[in-house]
């Protein structure tokens, strides 16, 4: 995609369906008059006259204890400069939506017109009884240091500029446990930090709360090294300010234990990585490039601990790590500010879970057979769920200890449980998936390739690295298609109906032929059915030419699954197709199986069925907890159709009792905990959070996952193929570009396993 398309691309996302990345949604039911009467005049006086009581009350009766502002001047942003308050608003509201789907924090973004450093502090001070706590974002230094410190002096919330602190925390969390591995002290190292910036000063600063010296500490900025002798230097730089008699970053890294980059990129050489001490702890954080190349930097010391603020390569120094999660603590504990002992916690919680076993979830999200702490693994990655359960915690609990929490907290395993529950409210799987896509992408038939929106899921993945298309379909209608939508590469396109394709047509053809030559078909059958695009995608993979092949946007679901069935067919032991869709609801993903294929299963069916889902769940990395369900519980109806999921249940509880399945249930008992809990506590289920449910027939698993999709605007993904030979999905009839595009992941991710598992033969 060239830069203009890209441009268009961003500035259409920001801008459709609706302008801007936020909104407000209530939470209260709003449906009846009476309702109304409670949430405004005249039932609102009452929460009102109980606040002016007492002020801590605004906490009981309003959203102010976890909304946060994030509020900018726009005179710092993203390495844009000084853009202005109004530009700078993408910026706050991409941070608000990152506040909202790591730690389920509220957000306002306010942007401030004033550089001038009283009057934005008189603005924000003005606000702050609307917000729990204050997000400061982009703002310039040296004014920013002034800023922030006064506005914590003078304000009873936590207060944060989080382009200091962020990076410091994220990477002083790194830096500690580089050092473990290189077997330093921090008090003994000699660090040099490249840049003198809001950020590398807030880094610096911290180093030395954990115990670095500063006569061991080298800072440099765009004038070479801050020296004590130099002048007009600014109260910050004079801080780091060396007496040492050098001048350049040359002479600063030789015998350097550590680096810390927070300036431009290619500015460190080979020479001077060289010339570091043993086992050399670089951190070139200089975005979108490095203060050197990650690869160059490993190639040139192969005792290197290098971190970078990519996420294309290990130990990403990434301020999602921090900033969601140090409010959420702050918050819950309605801290009055974010202390230097809250942030020292979030450090020492970071580094703590860097060295615990890491969840399968986390492993399959980075392609890795086991991550595990060591050089390449120094810090926890950003999709580990178990960041809004440790680093919150300690951040309440230093919040506690050095006296600055309103409200402590007694129960720490309900609090923890919590927190855990807000994770349902986004799309994490979503980003897990394409995580694991992008480090080993597949070949992907895109069988209706001149279909635009076929085609627009087509560029996506290609250029987001997620898979390498194949294009079939009118050669001509493709290239004009492409050349509307900017989509360039080396792009393999194919017309099955050429002459072009005539050889490997009978290759096809002669294969499949052999294979079904004492079913009825014919040479001249199978070389006929080749040039039906279906047929030819399907044994490109069959045949090794392809990895995965996605079709059935334009044409109804039966037709396309008895292609896929002639010449793929069911997996080695299978003797049930099915199909699973995950639907991305408030509670977090639920699998509904089977959405597609079975039309009345038997209780044999339903066991195969429910077996086959749970495989691919736990794929995924995500134990599963099925209900299987009926109009009827556990034995309340003796009907058919409730016996045979009964049936069903038995047969799996006898030969997979390690499974987590139980029924036959009705829907609302399988989604709530505590009227299963109370009524059913004998159930395998109670206690526990279902994620899956496996539907008695077609109809009724067809008709709720549609219901949700429409109703709820739940994103879904599906109906995902279980039980075939190949990797082979099949869309729903006109499907959006964006399931398109999150079916071709899981396609090549189901690729990625059944290679993982031929390798383990």
């Amino acid at each position: 995609m060239s830069k203009d398309s890209k441009r268009i691309e961003a500035l259409v996302y920001h801008a459709k369906p609706k302008p801007g990345k936020i909104k407000v949604v209530p939470t209260k039911k709003y449906t009846s008059q009476r309702d109304l009467s409670l949430a405004y005049s005249p039932g609102v006086a009452e929460p009102c006259l109980e606040i002016e009581k007492e002020v801590e009350n605004v906490y009981k009766y309003t959203a102010k204890g976890n909304l946060v502002a994030v509020i900018s001047n726009g005179t710092a942003v993203l390495g844009l400069g000084n853009i202005g308050p109004e530009a700078s608003k993408p910026v706050m509201e991409g941070k608000g939506l990152l506040f909202k789907i790591f730690a389920d924090i509220d957000v306002f973004d306010i942007e401030v017109d004033t550089e001038n450093v009283d009057e934005f502090i008189e603005t924000v001070k003005n606000i702050a009884p609307t917000f729990g706590g204050i997000n400061l974002e982009d703002i310039k230094a040296p004014e920013a240091f002034e800023i922030e410190r006064r506005l914590k002096e003078e304000l009873d919330i936590p207060v944060m500029h989080d382009d200091q602190h962020g990076t410091a925390i994220i990477s002083a969390a790194a830096l500690l446990n580089a050092l473990e591995l290189a077997n330093k002290k921090i008090e003994d190292v000699k660090i040099v930090v490249s840049g003198a910036g809001a950020a590398a000063i807030s880094c610096t600063r911290l180093y030395q709360s954990f115990g670095a010296k500063r006569e061991n500490i080298v800072m440099l900025d765009s004038k070479g090294v801050i020296r004590s002798d130099r002048d007009n230097l600014t109260s910050q730089k004079a801080e780091f300010a060396t007496d040492r008699k050098i001048d350049t970053l040359d002479e600063a890294m030789q015998d350097a234990d550590v680096f810390i980059g927070l300036s431009m990129a290619d500015i460190v050489t080979t020479k001077m990585l060289r010339s570091m001490a043993s086992d050399p702890i670089v951190f070139a954080m200089a975005n979108p490039n490095p203060e050197i190349a990650y690869q160059l930097a490993v190639d040139t010391r192969d005792d290197i601990i290098m971190a970078t603020g990519r996420s294309d390569h290990p130990n990403q120094v990434n301020n999602v790590l921090g900033f969601p999660f140090i409010f959420r603590g702050a918050l819950d504990v309605r801290a009055t500010k974010i202390n230097e002992a809250m942030k020292m916690a979030a450090v020492k919680a970071l580094a703590k879970l860097a060295k615990e076993p890491v969840p399968e979830q986390v492993n399959i999200a980075y392609s890795a057979t086991r991550l595990a702490f060591g050089r390449d693994y120094i810090i926890p990655k950003p999709f580990d769920p178990r960041l809004i359960a440790e680093v919150p915690p300690a951040v309440a609990k230093a919040a506690m200890k050095s006296g600055v929490a309103k409200q402590p907290i007694e129960d720490w395993e309900r609090y923890k449980n919590t927190l855990l529950e807000r994770l349902g409210s986004d799309n994490k799987l979503i980003r897990m998936l394409a995580s694991k896509a992008k480090a080993n992408p597949k070949r992907v038939v895109f069988a209706e390739a001149d279909q635009l929106d076929v085609l627009k899921a087509a560029q996506i993945v290609y250029e987001e690295g997620i898979a390498r298309p194949i294009l079939l379909g009118r050669i001509d209608t493709i290239k004009s298609l492409m050349q509307d939508i900017d989509f360039d590469g080396e792009i393999e396109i194919i017309d099955p109906k050429s002459d072009e394709e005539i050889d490997r047509k009978n290759r096809y053809a002669d294969a499949f032929w052999k294979r079904k030559n004492r079913k009825g078909v014919t040479q001249y059958d199978a070389r006929k059915i080749m040039r039906e695009r279906n047929y030819f995608a399907a044994m490109m993979v069959n045949e090794g030419d392809a990895d995965a092949l996605i079709t059935g946007y334009s044409a109804n679901y039966p037709k396309v699954v008895k292609p896929m069935l002639d010449l793929i067919g069911m997996a080695k032991g299978v003797s049930r197709i099915a199909t699973t869709n995950i639907m991305m609801t408030r509670r977090g993903p639920m699998f509904l199986s089977d959405t597609a294929i079975n039309i009345d299963p038997t209780a044999d069916d339903l066991a195969k069925i429910a077996y086959m889902t749970s495989k691919v769940i736990k794929m995924l990395g995500i134990e599963p907890v099925i209900a299987m369900t009926s109009y009827s519980n556990f034995g309340s109806s003796d009907n058919p159709n409730a016996r045979k999921v009964r049936e069903a249940v038995a047969y799996l509880h006898g030969t997979y009792p390690e499974m987590i399945v139980d029924g036959e249930l009705q829907i609302d008992f399988a989604l709530n905990s505590k009227m299963l809990q109370d009524i059913f506590p004998f159930s395998k289920l109670a206690g526990r959070k279902v994620n899956t449910l496996v539907f008695p027939n077609l109809d009724s698993a067809n008709i709720t996952y549609k219901l949700l999709k429409e109703l709820n605007k739940a994103e879904s993904i599906g109906p995902i193929m279980i039980g075939m030979a190949k990797p082979v999905h099949i869309l729903q009839l006109d499907a959006s570009v964006d399931e398109i595009v999150n079916m071709a992941t899981v396609a090549v991710v189901d690729a990625q396993e059944r290679e993982k598992r031929q390798q383990n033969k």
